[in-house]
């Protein structure tokens, strides 16, 4: 039976054998061992012993008993001999063997004494180990009785008292408790757990002796809130608790906390059995990346105990899964910190982030969204990347990948996605589908069983291909069904093997048919199939094969013909659309075939999912001053969504971006990085893995701001003024309005001691003074007051002291009440307060403002002597100190009782601080101006002066709109110099002021006067235009003019009024004026002159035109006149001009224009018509005439002529003289930088070099240099060329003439060169080629030659005589040979041959026959070899018709080598 190997990822089992058991049990194995080795040597040596003894016994009573008695005294003394013998023997054996038991035994009883000691150091330990286990249950039982005696549950002695203290107080919180065992005190704030790393200083925790404290240092308003403590112990808990109120003087705005996400974060699975306090010191916030960037979310927290061994357990979530170590994400936690970094970002990296601390005292944790933006595209355009992929359903051959689609609203949308595949361990990217895929899914095939591998996409739009998406995990192409073909089998002892249920089948070869073909997935572009491996299917790897056929055809096509599937899944594509099919499977191993499966039922391709319908209705509501919640309604038709895409646009650009690039899967969501006081609109679209939904309805325009909510309580309740039956109180404004107007309050009384509250008012009070009626002289009261708005009601205000109704009869006033403060700077404040209601006996006639620091006793004068006014700036104070304030008013009795003391105020200017400008806008008016970014719907401008809110609206006028306000002067005078402020309410004390003295307001004064009294301004003065008609035109531009605004046009101081000679008109939406004369003569000379008039704007603008001037417009004018008229009939837009082609030809061109068929268009050179292989094509407007290779002879006066029944027109261009030498400069420049580089040549003569180009003519400026010195033509060295090279021949070279050679052409600007070594190898080569060709053009000239006069075909009638002549040439002189069809002639009185003077050479036929016709050669050579002529002789009868032949021409030799004789 063999074994099979365990797939990888399958858990390795292990066998233990005896090694595995205890030290203990070993050594005592190893010591019976021992002793049983020694127990056995012992027994078998007393055996022989006996064995020995025996044997010698019986030998003597055997030998007695035979022998006679001499024999037996003989045998005797032998006998007593060899027992004597025998006795040494044994007596050294015995000696020996003693000696040797002696040592073993004394090794033996070391080796016992060694197992006895250790027998007893082993029982020793356990006896103490025992006594000690004993002692100790002894003692924890007797600790659980004493326990159980004395444990109690924990009982509170002392209970929490509730504490109301001024913002920036101490608070301290005490009780006692007792119980046994000592009971853990958690402290809570409003149920939440409360941390003092936190905020560090903030809280201080004390426990002594059971007495257990909570101070609050420098308490604020937000810790008004009910505290609890809870003293648990194993017995039970109990808990108290008390409610600490914070008054409060000004404050910033109430956070307001974004809305949370709906994501619930599962329970966690391992706790801490250690209680840590945990508090976050430093959170990470909202945060915005891009692909590619790193980031670390980071939160720095005190915990408590901080143990070195023992922590609490930090958790990081992304939405609602736990974040584990990868290589994109590591985490670390220690050293006060908790961080998750990012090395590389990817879209699939966004979300909810939440940190988590865990231990047995709860939980702790933060959360923030982070937004991760695509990278910049590949190609413009391109879509971004897909993203969170996954690999499902592996198998050995075959994977599905889904993926989500990225969020397209700035780019084109996504008409499919490429699928990469890389084989873990290499760096190969191989494309799975050769055409895009429409959906988000795409089964992968083809896979090699036992690899790994990691997977990518990338989206495609229009523009182009998107960045690969983040890499997958890993996946090996395995079947998980090999794991359940493994069976364990249990052996003797604990041991055993695994084997494969393969091994258990038999006999099994050909394999039966799959079962259960089903198509678990249909899409447009493919089914999937499935099915169940055969049962049994044997010891031999399976195959399967897949068949399909269309319903009703009869006829099966085997799917995987060329490849073998192994996975009993499968992805069948090419499936035409809206045809059913039936599907089959075989299994095949190497045996054989099975039978096919039962045939599926019919299948048609079709997206199983369609892209979802759009969402309903979005709603969009305020958040925070960044955020909006966004909301709507999921979609009717949800088709497996994978999430949402949201975008936002500002109001009325029509701009969307994107504002999450992952789909979310939950429809509500928190729109960060808004901008804040922008308004917004939003929608949303649903996805899934066929698409994009259409957008959704765009949501109602949104301003970005704080949400609506009730407003906080009012503070600061101070008496003001008592009768004995009423009371007047006063009050400050909440400090947070909820982002809406405060419509009104409501008060509420209670005599002291009693419980139960009573309203005052029934009605709102608008004012923030109230008399209380009705009160009982002498009874103390407390008054508490609720604001409302839009909202509803707000927290009603902390209750204020005990006020004792007694009427107030001091001669010193009452208090200053409503101290506020505003234009907080750096080293200065601006206080103000109201005059106290009560001026006791005398009018109040000043103001005493004290001031101290915070912590400080002793009171301080801002200023000796009483201030009359109800405001003062108080400087000189230290930047970044806090500082508290009081005032006192003085009458005649003297200073009153001091206002409350103010709330805390922190010198410092606060960041983007604005302050209020000067400024007169476009009607001159005069205004002081100030914006504020920062404001709500509840936020109102008041302007004052002197810190008196201004009402008199005789003098001043205020304007806001948006987050801007102006006050505007009425009429401006020196009664308006003094201080102006301005406040913005419902904000953290925006304030300005704005200091008019007179220097400014005379400034400003000037510059209203000149805005209210303007000179007109222009664009442009007047200026003169010649238009093409020969007109003029006088022109002039001004800022627009309103309907009502006049001009006019005056020359040589007389008025032109509009007629005929001068056509004026005035465009004032523009403010162009002009004046366009039609002919202008002499006797226009003069000035011209525009006066404009808008309201009360005037400016005028002057224009000389005299003498030289004057002269300069006439011409142009009367030029002008006549070009148009020109221009009537046909006529050249453009006249003649030239320039050169890329091939170095000259070309005429020029451009005609209103032309029509009937039109004539001639070529002239020197006035001779000049004739051109193609007419112009006047249609084009464009006219060419080409000059190939440009020479002297080109030289001449050209005219192209137009001419119609309109008119006609010419244009010359000369070429001579500076205009042909442009021109070949202009030649030299194409084809110098055409030139090719510099080639050798040998000839007879020498070695010539050659440089070829597109045209060459001596006019070029050439020079030709030999090692960098000028080369001048002669006759060792020509210069020359042709239309096509420039040359130069070096005649009968030398070693002198070896060297580097450069040839130069000039264009006018530029050198062009070419160069070449002629030296070394190159010029041997070219020197022994020179040799070569002069000695064979030598023998060329000297050889044998036919010079001429035979033909090549000769026709003759029988009978007469053919001569045959010719002239030959030879240095020596040649032979001449004869032959007909190649074979000598002999001669005879028929053929005669004649030589005459070496040269003359005939050959004559007598009486010619038909058997003379035939091949006559004639064969000239001396030693430098010869030439071969054939001349063929046509006979023909007299009488016969003449053959008909080509016309006779002059025979073509044959050369004859020097070292060839002819045949």
């Amino acid at each position: 039976m063999s074994l099979v190997a365990l797939p990888f990822y399958q858990k390795r089992h292990k066998h233990f054998d005896q090694s595995y058991r205890s030290i203990q049990t070993r050594y005592l194995l190893n010591e019976y061992a021992s002793r049983k080795r020694a127990s056995s040597q012992t027994s078998a040596q007393s055996s022989l012993q006996q064995r020995s003894s025996a044997q010698s016994t019986s030998s003597r009573s055997s030998v007695r008993g035979t022998t006679c008695q001499l024999c037996a005294k003989r045998a005797s003394a032998s006998e007593e001999e060899e027992r004597e013998h025998e006795h040494r023997y044994h007596s050294q054996a015995a000696a020996y063997g003693e000696a040797k038991r002696q040592r073993f035994l004394g090794e033996l009883a070391q080796l016992g004494e060694s197992v006895q000691l250790a027998r007893s150091q082993a029982r020793t330990t356990l006896d103490q180990y025992s006594l000690q286990h004993s002692v100790g249950d002894r003692l924890e039982w007797e600790r659980h009785a004493f326990e159980e005696r004395m444990s109690r549950a924990p009982e509170i002695l002392v209970r929490l008292r509730s504490h109301t203290v001024w913002e920036k107080m101490s608070v301290r919180l005490c009780f006692t408790v007792q119980g046994f065992p000592t009971p853990v005190v958690q402290w809570y704030k409003d149920g939440s757990l409360i941390c003092q790393a936190g905020e560090p200083g903030k809280y201080r925790i004390e426990s002594n002796y059971g007495v257990h404290t909570l101070e609050i240092n420098r308490a604020d308003f937000d810790d008004t809130a009910t505290y609890s403590a809870v003293a648990t112990n194993a017995h039970g808990q109990v808990s108290t608790n008390a409610a600490v109120v914070v008054r409060r003087f000004r404050g910033d705005e109430e956070p307001f906390h974004s809305v949370g996400l709906p994501i619930g974060l599962p329970l966690s699975t391992v706790i801490p059995y250690t209680h840590f306090d945990v508090q976050f010191l430093e959170k990470f916030g909202v945060t915005f990346r891009r692909e590619g960037e790193t980031v670390t979310l980071k939160c720095t927290l005190l915990v408590t105990p901080d143990l070195k061994r023992v922590h609490p357990r930090a958790e990081w979530y992304h939405d609602d899964v736990l974040v584990e170590e990868s290589k994109w994400a590591s985490m670390f936690f220690g050293e006060g910190q908790a961080s998750l970094c990012f090395s590389h970002l990817h879209k699939d990296d966004e979300g909810l982030y939440t940190l988590r601390i865990v231990s047995r005292g709860g939980v702790s944790d933060h959360s923030a969204f982070l937004f991760v933006r695509d990278a910049d595209p590949p190609v413009t355009g391109a879509p971004g990347a897909p993203m969170d992929l996954k690999c499902h359903d592996a198998n050995r051959d075959y994977v599905i990948v889904t993926w989500k689609p990225p969020n397209t609203t700035t780019e084109s949308p996504v008409i499919g996605y490429f699928i990469d595949r890389c084989e873990v361990g290499t760096s190969n990217w191989v494309q799975c589908n050769d055409a895009p895929v429409k959906i988000c899914k795409y089964p992968v095939t083809g896979l090699f069983e036992g690899r790994s591998y990691v997977f990518r996409v990338r989206a495609v739009n229009s523009a182009g291909v998107s960045r690969p998406s983040r890499v997958s995990e890993a996946v090996a192409a395995l079947d998980p069904a090999d794991l359940k073909r493994l069976q364990a089998i249990h052996l003797e002892g604990e041991k055993e093997i695994v084997i494969h249920q393969d091994d258990l089948e038999g006999d099994v070869q050909i394999p039966g048919p799959p079962t259960n073909v089903q198509a678990s997935e249909v899409s447009r572009n493919y089914v999937v199939l499935s099915w169940e491996p055969p049962s049994p299917r044997g010891k031999d790897p399976l195959m399967y094969f897949i068949e399909k056929s269309a319903v009703g055809s009869g006829s099966w096509q085997r799917v995987n013909a060329q490849t073998a599937v192994r996975s009993p899944r499968y992805a069948v594509f090419d499936l035409a659309e809206g045809k059913p099919y039936v599907f089959r499977v075989l299994s095949a191993n190497k045996h054989g075939l099975s039978d096919p499966s039962e045939i599926t039922a019919p299948i048609q391709v079709q997206d199983s999912i369609a892209v979802p319908s759009s969402p309903g209705r979005v709603l969009a509501s305020r958040n925070t001053k960044t955020s909006v919640v966004v909301q709507w309604d999921r979609p009717k038709h949800e088709e497996d969504l994978l999430g949402y895409y949201v975008d936002c646009c500002v109001a009325g650009t029509n701009q969307w971006e994107p504002c999450n690039h992952k789909p979310i899967g939950y429809n509500r969501f928190v729109v960060h990085g808004l901008s804040t006081g922008e308004q917004y609109i939003f929608r949303v679209k649903a996805v899934n893995a066929v698409g994009a939904s259409e957008n959704s309805q765009e949501s109602e325009v949104i301003k970005v701001q704080a949400a609506l909510t009730a407003p906080s309580h009012p503070y600061g309740i101070t008496l003001l003024n008592c009768d004995g039956l009423s009371m007047t109180l006063g009050w400050k404004v909440p400090r947070f309005s909820g982002g809406s107007a405060i419509l009104g309050y409501y008060l509420d009384k209670r005599e002291a001691l009693h419980k139960n509250w009573h309203e005052v008012n029934p009605s709102p009070v608008q004012d923030r003074i109230f008399t209380v009626e009705g009160l009982t002289e002498g009874l103390l009261y407390e008054f508490k007051i609720t604001a409302f708005n839009l909202a509803g009601m707000g927290q009603p205000s902390d209750p204020s002291e005990h006020f004792k109704c007694e009427a107030w009869t001091a001669p010193e006033p009452g208090p200053a009440y409503d101290l506020t403060f505003c234009e907080v700077r750096n080293t200065s404040l601006v206080m103000l307060w109201k005059a106290p209601v009560y001026a006791g006996s005398s009018p109040v006639s000043g103001y005493l403002v004290d001031f101290k620091e915070e912590d400080a006793g002793e009171w301080k004068t801002v200023t000796e002597a009483a201030t009359p006014n109800r405001y003062l700036k108080v400087c000189d104070l230290q930047q970044g100190q806090t500082y508290v304030f009081r005032v006192r008013a003085v009458n005649a009795s003297g200073p009153g009782k001091p206002s409350d003391t103010s709330e805390p105020v922190f010198v410092e200017a606060r960041p983007g601080t604005k302050e209020v400008s000067a400024g007169v806008d476009e009607q001159g008016d005069i205004y002081l101006e100030f914006d504020c970014q920062e404001m709500t719907d509840a936020s109102l401008f008041t302007w004052c002066k002197s810190y008196e809110e201004i009402a008199d609206e005789d003098r001043f006028r205020v304007h806001t709109e948006g987050d801007r306000s102006r006050l505007y002067f009425m009429a401006p005078d020196k009664v308006d110099i003094g201080t102006y402020s301005v406040s913005v309410s419902d904000t953290d004390g925006v304030s300005s002021s704005f200091v008019l003295d007179e220097e400014e307001l005379e400034r400003l004064l000037a510059l209203s006067n000149e805005i209210k009294n303007p000179t007109l301004p222009l664009k442009s003065d007047l200026a003169y235009e010649i238009l093409e008609k020969g007109q003029v035109r006088f022109w002039l531009q001004a800022e627009p003019l309103s309907a009502e605004a006049s001009f006019r046009f005056v020359v040589n101081d007389r008025e032109v009024s509009d007629s005929e000679t001068h056509r004026i008109k005035c465009d004032k939406p523009t403010g162009l004026i002009e004046m366009v004369m039609d002919r202008f003569t002499i006797e226009n000379e003069g000035t011209y002159t525009v006066q404009i008039q808008d309201g009360k704007a005037k400016n005028q603008s002057s224009l000389v035109l005299i003498g030289d001037a004057f002269k300069a417009v006439l011409e142009e004018a009367e030029f002008q006149r006549k070009e148009f008229l020109r221009k009537q009939g046909p006529h050249f837009a453009e006249y003649l001009h030239w320039d050169v082609t890329d091939e170095c030809e000259v070309r005429l061109l020029c451009k005609v224009a209103n032309t029509k068929k009937e039109t004539v268009f001639k070529w002239l050179k020197d006035d001779v018509l000049y004739e051109t292989e193609t007419l112009p094509d006047l249609e084009r407007g464009v006219c060419e005439l080409l000059i190939p290779k440009l020479s002297k002879k080109d030289h001449g006066e050209y005219k192209a002529t137009l001419k119609d029944d309109r008119g006609q027109d010419v244009s010359v261009l000369e070429i001579a003289g500076q205009v042909y030498e442009d021109m070949i400069l202009a030649m030299s420049r194409v084809c110098g930088a055409s030139a090719s580089p510099l080639k050798v040549l040998c000839t007879p003569e020498g070695i010539r070099l050659q440089c070829f180009m597109k045209y060459f003519t001596e006019e070029m400026k050439i020079n030709w240099y030999h090692k960098d010195a000028k080369i001048s033509s002669s006759e060792h060295m020509r210069v020359g060329g042709s239309e096509e090279m420039a040359w130069l021949q070096i005649c009968e070279p030398s070693e002198k003439d070896k060297g580097k050679y450069t040839f130069e052409i000039f264009d006018g600007k530029d050198n062009h060169q070419r160069s070449l070594d002629l030296s070394g190898q190159a010029f041997d080569e070219a020197f022994a080629e020179f040799q070569q060709l002069k000695a064979a053009a030598f023998a060329e000239k000297n050889r044998g030659k036919v010079i001429g006069g035979l033909p090549d075909v000769v026709t003759i009638m029988e009978g007469k005589t053919l001569n045959l002549t010719c002239t030959v040439f030879g240095n020596p002189d040649p032979e001449v040979v004869w032959f007909k069809n190649d074979k000598d002639i002999e001669l005879s009185e028929h053929f005669a041959v004649k030589v005459e003077q070496s040269k003359y050479v005939s050959l004559t036929i007598s009486g010619v026959t038909a058997e003379d016709s035939g091949k006559y050669s004639i064969n000239v050579k001396n030693k430098y070899g010869g030439e071969k002529i054939d001349v063929t002789v046509s006979v023909y009868k007299h009488g016969e018709k003449i053959p008909e032949l080509s016309a006779p021409q002059q025979a073509k030799p044959k050369l004859i080598p020097a070292s060839t004789s002819a045949e």
